[in-house]
């Protein structure tokens, strides 16, 4: 007897771009389900309470300085949205990935366990057809003891196999171009989860993204990868020819007043990737004034560490070759990286205050040791006043920005799991 499952998805804003891919997957395998999307705690629970579904699936999805607090809303959800055999919240993304056991101690009853659209296909057609879950790839599964287990992984299907987004639907957001990244910086999670090499989605797949958003009367076309100009290539460098016709494609599908953004939130450009061709090229297709840049550090031992692979001084020349070819540079700094000392720090600040007076603004960050990356169990180095009154100083001045602060905290709280959970002692166990 085939069941009917309703799809409960905990919608919030800051994960939306992942909602978004599983929803397509679901309308491109054309599994039927009833979907239904809650914005806030009670309207979630009041999704999950409703009768007529024989099984109620709840997706959650955040990162990992969220994860305390969605444990809360977990319980909060249980508790005015009722229990019950039928239903099965399961957390995904980069946190349950590598966390999966804390996920499950936390009180979800699955893990999603790498890319989330082959996962949730198996999943709601595996509960529609009332079969074992351990058939399901990419799943960790509580056992009778607590421990959670792993089913076979996922496979990491081609970026055209699925939509970025439901748009059949009138669901939009940025179109994913590249998942993975060959560049393995060890405070990271994305080539941990999705893997070491890129995939890109062919220009094709982006126009009919683009396509259906005109046809929709939206005009602003936005990317997600790792990396923007690393688009069309398999290496360490630029694809221009590459990068050129993706962008001259998504153009011809846009109407006259369409508007392209690349480079920009919620992508960036790695420094040695910016020089005059590459501006130049941008120039020509893009409306955004600014671009992002990771820079990560000013010290060299610190790059060199964090496996970046790149100094300080491409940082020097990607702010001065942007800002020369009419791009506000926006330079991304992480403080408090593990062995960072008091002069790594200076040469820092230093790094800093010189690309600012170039015309860059400094987005600060404060390390965090993400579960899943090489960094996991590092210890962060210890931010000293004298460098917390120059990062106030910049801000001030209106060269920073950023919630450096609040990830101290974050980082805190990662710090103390990583510890409860060390990995020499975690149980990897499959059905």
């Amino acid at each position: 007897m085939t069941r009917d499952v309703r799809v409960v998805v905990r919608y919030r804003k800051a994960v939306t771009y992942g909602v978004h891919a599983l929803l397509a997957a679901l309308r491109t395998a054309a599994v039927e389900c009833e979907v239904r999307l809650g914005a806030t705690p009670e309207e979630t629970a009041a999704h999950v309470a409703e009768p007529g579904a024989d099984r109620v699936l709840v997706l959650w999805s955040f990162y990992s300085p969220d994860a305390e607090a969605m444990a809360a809303e977990l319980a909060t959800i249980r508790r005015l949205g009722g229990e019950g055999g039928h239903v099965l919240h399961i957390a995904g993304g980069v946190h349950a990935t590598a966390e999966p056991q804390q996920v499950i101690d936390a009180g979800w009853d699955l893990a999603g366990i790498g890319e989330g659209e082959s996962t949730i296909i198996a999943l709601v057609e595996a509960l529609r057809e009332d079969r074992e879950l351990s058939t399901v790839p990419g799943l960790a599964i509580k056992d009778h003891d607590g421990v959670a287990l792993r089913t076979r992984p996922a496979p990491q299907l081609p970026l055209d196999a699925f939509p970025s987004f439901p748009y059949d639907k009138g669901r939009f957001g940025p179109i994913e171009i590249t998942r993975g990244c060959r560049y393995t910086c060890r405070f990271c999670q994305t080539p941990f989860m999705f893997g070491g090499q890129f995939r890109h989605r062919s220009v094709a797949g982006v126009r009919e993204h683009v396509r259906a958003m005109a046809e929709h009367g939206l005009r602003d076309v936005r990317f997600i990868t790792p990396t923007s100009l690393s688009y069309g290539s398999a290496g360490p460098d630029p694809d221009l020819d590459a990068v050129e016709e993706l962008l001259v494609g998504v153009k011809e599908e846009l109407p006259p007043h369409g508007r392209v953004f690349f480079g920009s939130f919620p992508s960036e450009v790695r420094p040695e990737h910016v020089t005059p061709e590459a501006m130049k090229l941008l120039k020509r297709y893009v409306a955004n004034d600014n671009l992002i840049i990771g820079a990560q550090s000013g010290s060299d031992a610190i790059l060199a560490a964090s496996g970046r692979g790149h100094g300080v001084q491409p940082v020097r020349d990607a702010v001065r070759i942007a800002a020369e070819q009419g791009f506000r540079p926006n330079v991304d700094f992480i403080f408090g990286m593990p062995g960072e000392t008091e002069q790594d720090q200076a040469d820092s600040i230093r790094l800093a205050a010189d690309l600012a007076d170039l015309g860059a603004r400094i987005h600060t960050h404060t390390f965090m040791p993400l579960p899943g990356t090489p960094w996991r169990d590092a210890e962060p180095a210890f931010i000293p006043l004298t460098t917390m009154r120059e990062l106030d100083r910049l801000a001030q001045r209106g060269d920073a920005y950023g919630h450096w602060r609040k990830q101290a905290e974050h980082s805190q709280r990662l710090a103390e799991t990583a510890k409860a959970y060390p990995r020499r002692t975690q149980r990897r166990r499959t059905v």
